[in-house]
């Protein structure tokens, strides 16, 4: 009963405060944990590239750490990110994703600052680039604190449903282009449910709350994503969904992809996953790659 309450008010402390984040380990990583193994350590890499809707090309290496302690009925992790962004400042990680936050004239659509009006060679609001003035810098990113409690066990016709919770706390530097400098909050519900033996069926949606730096002026965000995935054995899994993002900057395209994952339990302690990204709207990445690890203990 203490777990229960406890678990509880842990996501309850993060919803009202929060992604996905999209990556092949957080997709399928449900369900409660054997008894004797309720902690677990992950990394997984991303590297992504693309225009974002913008006219430069920009590339994003997010090296997550996440720390997670799972309980009979939920979890609640901590990600501590490593960022490397090369940009002109026009796009940058929100919450983990990269994302355009300006145009190729220096501000967005509803923005009250007169240091970012829209105008030619205008500079970043975050950065202070010109538009095409790439620059790689590194550092630690936005770090993500988040919570999932389960509502509904999976059973006859019912699926596994989920509520979400997650934070952004901005401790990455808008001033180098590794986020907005802003905190952003939101919440989420996640649904998946066996098909036989052998198929699962995922859909996840949410709504989520964005910071707004000075002299920009961001639209709130919402998502969903819905996807399959095939156990070619009982540790084997192999899934793609579709996910669109709306776009924080108004009059972009939102940003939809389609997402291949592949996981495997190697054991009751290790797990490794991988995944590809294919943007098919000019506000995704034009690609993206992930591959990781956990480890529970």
């Amino acid at each position: 009963m203490l777990k229960r309450v406890g678990m509880l008010l842990g996501v309850v402390m993060c919803m009202g405060l929060w992604i996905t984040e999209g990556f092949a380990a957080d997709k399928t990583d449900q369900g409660p944990p054997s008894p004797d193994r309720n902690w677990q350590l992950g990394f997984t890499p991303s590297y992504s590239s693309g225009n974002f809707g913008t006219g430069t090309t920009s590339t994003f290496f997010y090296a997550p750490l996440s720390i997670r302690r799972m309980f009979k009925d939920g979890d609640v992790t901590l990600v501590i990110p490593f960022v490397t962004a090369t940009s002109d400042g026009r796009s940058t990680l929100v919450g983990g994703s990269p994302t355009v936050v300006q145009d190729n004239h220096g501000g967005n659509s509803g923005s009250g600052s007169t240091s970012c009006e829209p105008g030619e060679d205008k500079p970043s609001c975050l950065t202070g680039r010109t538009a095409g003035q790439k620059t790689t810098t590194s550092g630690l990113g936005d770090i993500i604190l988040k919570g999932r409690y389960y509502l509904v066990e999976e059973k006859d016709y019912l699926p596994l449903i989920a509520v979400t919770g997650r934070v952004k706390m901005p401790t990455a530097s808008a001033s180098q282009g590794l986020g907005t400098g802003e905190l952003d909050y939101g919440a989420g519900i996640e649904m998946s449910k066996m098909l036989g033996n052998s198929w699962i069926a995922f859909l996840d949606g949410g709504y989520n709350i964005i910071g707004d730096p000075d002299g920009l002026n961001f639209q709130n965000q919402y998502w969903y994503d819905v996807g399959a995935g095939y156990y070619f054995t009982k540790d084997l899994l192999a899934s793609v969904y579709f996910e669109e993002y709306r776009a924080i900057v108004p009059g972009f395209v939102n940003a939809r992809d389609v997402f291949f994952a592949v996981n495997y339990t190697a054991s009751a302690a290790w797990r490794v996953n991988a995944g590809v990204t294919l943007g098919v709207s000019n506000g995704a990445p034009d690609q993206a790659f992930s591959i990781g690890a956990s480890y529970r203990f």
